[in-house]
């Protein structure tokens, strides 16, 4: 007997990808809901080789749901995250708003999976888009050599807005190709055939949140000891992050040793010939699942050094994949509830 899931926000990106991966790999479910805001109520959505019609959350009953995958911002989950778990549903949320609550465990399977065992409010919480790739390439790394320091830049896919993201791309580009003028909405300049080093609020530091989540979430799921820098860049691509990586480690390490080690890494693919073509881009990364590296080698001008590029779709494994992989994790480890076994 299976759980029952209900996916809040299924309308969403992430949402409908977190209903894809759910019939994908099959997980434990005896029955999905499919659960957006009033105004999508109604909304056909798929599930594997059915459709599923969305309800309304907030007049949805929550009382025999044994897992519920939130993915409807952060406001949303600040209200709706503590009722839902309060009637005895464990609540995997994708926004940021309980990643940095103490009694609530961020979490990145391959990376920290027995956090789940620290859960205290029903909540656990999914990292960053652009963390959730960075520490699944830096875990191996630096149980073999011990990271010291991380510089980091981004290069982020309009999709990590939202909708409004991937439309602002193609309506920009389509305006572009037909001499018309460039509205900006969603961005704060033109992103067609642009970059934009400015993702999310600018703090007082002068780095934006998002360069301060991956600081303090890498830190959280990885270690607290490790410095990290980031500049995070918004591109013009529809899906898959990629990320610049420099990492000084304490111990001695090659570049050798490190294709070695990401190689038998879980979630990491390594493709990394040194030649043309050999090596991953956004475009081949999206639909997949695992984390890609590619352009190891090492750092001459510091101490135990290395560069390396890495890519991930960040739909999967930034939201969606992450999110099931740890419901697979409580699973697993008998973690989950089934108010229908208890029944």
């Amino acid at each position: 007997m299976g759980y029952k899931v209900a996916v809040v926000g299924a309308t969403g990106n992430v949402g409908r990808e977190m209903l894809n991966i759910l019939a994908e790999r099959a997980f434990q479910a005896d029955e999905v809901v499919a659960l957006a805001s009033r105004r999508s109520q109604g909304t056909e959505v798929s599930y594997g080789d059915k459709t599923l019609k969305t309800k309304a959350l907030d007049t949805y009953d929550f009382s025999d749901v044994d897992l519920c995958l939130m993915s409807a911002g952060g406001d949303v989950s600040k209200e709706w995250s503590p009722k839902i778990a309060a009637q005895g549903a464990v609540v995997i949320d994708n926004s940021s708003a309980w990643r940095y609550d103490a009694d609530v465990p961020l979490v990145v399977p391959e990376v920290n999976a027995e956090a789940v065992r620290e859960m205290k409010k029903n909540i656990i919480a999914n990292p960053n888009c652009s963390t959730a790739q960075l520490v699944v390439a830096l875990k191996p790394l630096h149980d073999h050599a011990t990271i010291k320091r991380v510089v980091v830049a981004t290069y982020q896919s309009v999709s990590g807005a939202g909708k409004d993201g991937i439309d602002e791309l193609d309506r920009q580009t389509k305006a572009l190709y037909s001499l018309q003028d460039v509205q900006e909405k969603k961005f704060p300049k033109r992103i067609a055939f642009n970059v934009i080093p400015h993702i999310d609020v600018f703090m007082e530091d002068g780095f934006t949140k998002e360069e301060w989540k991956m600081m303090v979430e890498t830190k959280k799921i990885l270690d607290p000891k490790i410095k990290l820098t980031a500049t995070c860049v918004r591109v013009p691509v529809f899906i898959s992050h990629s990320e610049a990586v420099n990492v000084e480690f304490e111990k001695p390490i090659t570049a050798d040793e490190a294709r070695d080690i990401l190689r038998s890494a879980p979630g990491v693919v390594v493709i990394d010939k040194r030649e043309p073509g050999g090596y991953i881009t956004p475009h081949e990364a999206a639909g997949e699942d695992a984390t890609y590296i590619s352009r190891i080698r090492e750092d001459i001008t510091v101490e135990n050094g290395l560069s390396f590029w890495c890519v991930s779709d960040n739909l999967r494994k930034g939201a969606a994949l992450n999110a099931i992989q740890i419901a697979e994790a409580m699973a697993n480890r008998n973690l989950l509830p089934s108010k229908k076994k208890a029944a």
